[in-house]
């Protein structure tokens, strides 16, 4: 299993389900050295505080690894779905992530800057942007009937669009971006029906993102590390 030897780690969303297996299994195997941040969504709180707080406590490493896990499935299909549900999902499965990153650049280009490696990789400076097959358009009509989550799967799509374009602008300052599909996992999210339990596909998650290279740049990928197509 490739290790996720990152110094500075920080994860959205991380008060249940993927977000909080992922951050048990981190501390469970952590280098003496690394710092975990996990965070978990305020509504009512001060904006751009986390990254405030998190940037005092760095150093001049920078942050290694940002994960934006954070998310929320609104149902629906075509003929039912509301307006409302459609622009929760967007602002949260979308917008929060693009403002994630917008905050926490500044500590990625520092952490990059300050690695002394060659190449990307999730140990220097990356964004792993955890998603889904819903946001494949060439994956998803088929399996509409069984999962008839529109507004999820429209936003995530939009989100992996983000992800794309997120990896070309920051490929000149090396941070590694790519989306990760983390399989159907029996989460609040996935379901009692999922067929994956949360740390068999965390498990596979790291071991994925521990093994990343400038080769994923902008990919699409699931816990299994196969290739899947948008």
């Amino acid at each position: 299993m490739a290790a996720v030897q990152a110094c500075n780690i920080l994860i959205t969303g991380a008060n249940r389900g993927l977000g909080l297996e992922m951050v048990k299994q981190l501390v469970e195997n952590a280098p003496q050295e690394q710092h975990i941040f996990a965070t978990c969504r305020d509504p009512d709180g001060p904006k751009s505080e986390s990254a405030k707080t998190v940037g005092s406590l760095l150093g001049t490493k920078g942050l290694n690894l940002l994960i934006n896990n954070a998310a929320i499935l609104a149902k629906g299909i075509v003929k039912t779905s509301k307006a409302e549900d459609l622009k929760n999902s967007f602002t949260t499965n979308v917008i929060g992530p693009l403002l994630i990153i917008q905050e926490y650049l500044p500590y990625l280009q520092a952490a990059a800057k300050a690695s002394g490696m060659p190449g990307m990789s999730c140990n220097k400076a990356a964004i792993i942007n955890i998603s889904t097959i819903g946001g494949s358009m060439a994956t998803m009509p088929p399996m509409f009937g069984k999962f008839p989550v529109l507004p999820y799967c429209v936003s995530k799509a939009g989100f992996n669009m983000l992800t794309v374009l997120a990896a070309e602008e920051l490929k000149t300052d090396e941070i590694l971006c790519m989306a990760l599909h983390p399989g159907w996992v029996k989460t609040d999210l996935g379901g009692k029906n999922a067929t994956l339990e949360p740390k068999e596909s965390i498990e596979g998650v790291l071991r994925v993102i521990g093994g990343l290279t400038e080769k994923d740049q902008g990919g699409f990928l699931d816990y299994t590390g196969a290739t899947l197509p948008w």
